[in-house]
């Protein structure tokens, strides 16, 4: 079913990043929408910032075995472990359905090794309709996926790598789970990356009090939803000042009024991602709520709005 089209606000929420420009700094988070047709049933996708996809990898995935999700309070838990197709069903089954969307395509890639990003990079270069790769460099669902995303050197080499292999821009999606994200985030830019993202899910654990059993099959999972929405705020602000390209704030946004505080702390763009469970018309309701919040501070741009922070 096509949805309604819906009337784009007055207030001018078009953001720049990487030399691409972007209608509203309003995009899906990756695991979130799909690749869009999930939610095109309720979502106007041509008002979107852009499409994150699900993370695609060089060879199928069937992820771990239910259960994989669980309500918390004040947010959710997942382990699907990257279930996916593989990146040549998703160029052959999904891309031509994401080329034919009115709005930017970002594909998040991940691997088990460098080598797996860097050919991913490759495979992906040779297909268009792809505005930029989203490397998903810290998914606390899979073996060594934080390991890896939290050892600076390793995100540097990495980022390095996937950089001489492409010329899509490249934004590099951050773990929470460390000491000191910030020096990740210097790491991805002296690596070559465009952007970067942040937060991805935080380790997190639900116990089923009746059965005495872990409420995940793989006991352990990534929490998001509004809960974390203090932390990835903290993050942000540690990363806009450590360093000087674009960061796009991820973690508990559902309203516009979050989106805005992001953009304050200075984010460029944001991602709405469990939210879209719950409203899969989400990332366009922020985008109206952020449109009307700036129009009642008498604010014209959202760029206006970035990096306003008060100390």
């Amino acid at each position: 079913m096509k949805p309604k089209a819906t009337k784009a606000p007055a207030v001018d929420l078009s953001v720049e990043i990487a030399g691409l420009r972007f209608a509203t700094p309003i995009w899906t988070a990756s695991g979130t929408a799909g690749v869009g047709e999930e939610v095109a049933e309720w979502c106007d996708t041509a008002r979107l910032g852009a499409m994150v996809t699900k993370s695609v990898s060089l060879e199928p995935r069937s992820g771990h075995p239910y259960p994989r999700t669980c309500e918390t309070a004040g947010g959710m838990l997942n382990a699907i472990g990257l279930q996916n197709k593989g990146v040549e069903d998703f160029i052959r089954d999904e891309l031509p359905r994401l080329r034919a969307m009115a709005t930017r395509v970002v594909v998040n890639i991940v691997g088990h090794t460098q080598e797996d990003y860097v050919g991913m990079a490759r495979r992906l270069a040779r297909e268009r309709g792809i505005d930029m790769l989203e490397l998903n460099l810290s998914c606390p669902n899979v073996a060594r996926g934080i390991d890896n995303g939290s050892d600076p050197a390793w995100v540097e080499e990495c980022v390095g790598k996937v950089r001489a292999a492409t010329r899509a821009p490249l934004v590099v999606k951050l773990t929470p789970n460390t000491n000191d994200i910030a020096s990740l985030a210097r790491a991805a830019e002296r690596g070559g990356a465009d952007a970067i993202s942040a937060i991805n899910t935080l380790v997190g654990m639900s116990v089923n009090y009746h059965t005495f059993k872990p409420r995940l099959s793989n006991v352990t999972g990534g929490l998001s939803g509004p809960a974390i929405k203090p932390v990835a705020l903290a993050c942000v602000h540690k990363i806009v000042r450590a360093v000087k390209i674009p960061v796009i704030g991820i973690g508990g946004i559902a309203s516009g009024t979050d989106a805005a505080e992001f953009l304050i702390v200075g984010a460029r763009a944001v991602q709405v991602g469990t939210a879209n469970f719950r409203m899969p018309d989400a990332p366009i309701r922020v985008a109206d709520e952020l449109a009307a919040y700036l129009a009642a501070k008498g604010i014209g741009r959202a760029t206006d709005l970035i990096g306003r922070l008060s100390l």
